[in-house]
């Protein structure tokens, strides 16, 4: 391969980039996708992706246009529950204070969301990537430099090839390339946090809900799983402060385990934790465009957040079917700059808002403060007390602008 001439360049070959990859050719665009690593598909391989994704309804919705679903489906575990457990106060082991319950019947016959681990959604994209005689994916290879011109971008690899391309989508992640050589700005904001990432068993069932406990440091949510070996199975993903993160990290297994059962408040009584743990940086970050010329960044190439809310991907997801159905319009990619524009305006507000609004319930969720505590356990009473703010709530948080 040294020069290709091709519809769309994609730079990035995690989940979204795939799942890009795979939308644009299913409206037939030649599609050709690169990334220096090839995706780990198997939970036991070294560089696993241990956390599990919340696909909610809309993004599923999308999936299923794409006939992926029905592939995803016998795998996915439905989040029928939104539990908000308050633990704050000097207790330790800590115990509940507050519990409440958001129901997803309240607003609809289908879950809120069905989870399902990242390494076996890598697994099953790259499976169907390979479907497609119009998608070409090429692992190992970097973008070393890209020119655009009014007709086409011209994207440079790091073995010498070169492609033409009309338009081009970097997926590549919160340390982009093609952002980078798109010269587009970012705003961060480092929050002093790590996230552990682990599979456990536990006594009781889930019973399909999603549990935030928050104490300080951020929350420790259990996200649920198929059972494991006839026992109840859930991922954790606890959000700590640096300092008591790193400590968690030197702990022997028994000990963290110990500090697992001690943090959960045993509300899914004893835990055992049956994977390895994965720890990476809390960050909040914002490109201050979507777009350059010829040039689209979906996901966290475009944002980064902290994992509250199952908003991440899903987000990313939102990004993608954007560009997606601008893209199957009747001028196609005939008038680049046309669907760069609205994709612009279809996307900037909704990321905004989201971003600041999980970085100010990051805030509240990590604190140690009383006040800031005191105010987060009655902040969940008030939103569940009426019925009408908790179902708009739900819809919000699931990206259903407009009631029911």
């Amino acid at each position: 391969m040294r020069n290709r001439n091709i519809d769309i360049f994609i730079s990035g070959a995690g989940p979204a980039g795939l799942l890009t990859s795979l939308s644009f050719a299913s409206l037939g665009y030649s599609v050709f996708c690169v990334d220096p690593k090839k995706p780990v598909t198997r939970s036991n391989d070294d560089g696993a992706d241990l956390r599990t994704t919340a696909f909610l309804q809309p993004a599923k919705t999308f999936m299923a246009s794409l006939g992926l679903w029905e592939k995803l489906e016998p795998f996915a575990e439905p989040m029928e529950i939104m539990r908000i457990i308050d633990s704050a106060g000097d207790n330790w082991p800590p115990v509940e204070t507050t519990a409440k319950d958001f129901l997803a019947s309240e607003i609809s016959d289908l879950p809120f969301g069905w989870n399902i681990p990242n390494w076996l959604l890598r697994r099953t994209l790259l499976e169907n990537a390979m479907e497609y005689s119009n998608l070409e994916l090429k692992f190992g290879l970097t973008t070393s430099s890209i020119i655009r011109r009014d007709d086409a971008a011209f994207v440079y690899l790091n073995d010498g090839s070169q492609i033409k391309s009309k338009l081009i989508i970097g997926a590549d992640g919160r340390d982009s390339l093609v952002r980078d050589k798109s010269q587009i700005t970012i705003s961060k904001r480092e929050f002093s946090q790590k996230a552990l990432t682990f599979i456990v068993t536990h006594e009781k069932p889930h019973k399909n809900a999603s549990i935030e406990i928050h104490r300080s440091g951020g929350p420790f949510t259990f996200v649920p799983l198929a059972d494991f070996e006839g026992k109840p199975c859930s991922s954790v993903v606890w959000m700590e402060s640096n300092k008591n993160a790193n400590r968690l990290l030197t702990l022997k297994p028994k000990e963290f385990e110990g500090e697992v059962n001690n943090r959960s408040c045993m509300h899914l009584g004893k835990l055992r934790v049956i994977s390895a743990i994965s720890d990476w940086p809390i960050i909040s970050q914002l490109a201050k465009q979507l777009t350059a010329k010829r040039t689209a960044l979906v996901a966290e190439a475009a944002h980064v957040l902290p994992p509250i809310g199952a908003q991440g991907l899903n987000m990313s997801l939102a990004d993608i079917k954007s560009l997606h159905d601008l893209a199957k319009g009747p001028s196609r990619l005939t008038n680049v700059n046309e669907i760069l524009s609205k994709y612009e305006q279809s996307r900037n507000f909704d990321i905004k808002t989201r971003v600041l609004g999980i970085n100010a319930l990051n805030e509240v969720s990590k604190s140690s403060i009383y006040v800031a505590q005191k105010s987060r356990a009655l902040g969940i009473n008030f939103l569940h007390s009426s019925p009408k703010i908790r179902q708009r709530l739900m819809q919000l948080g699931l990206g259903i602008n407009e009631p029911n």
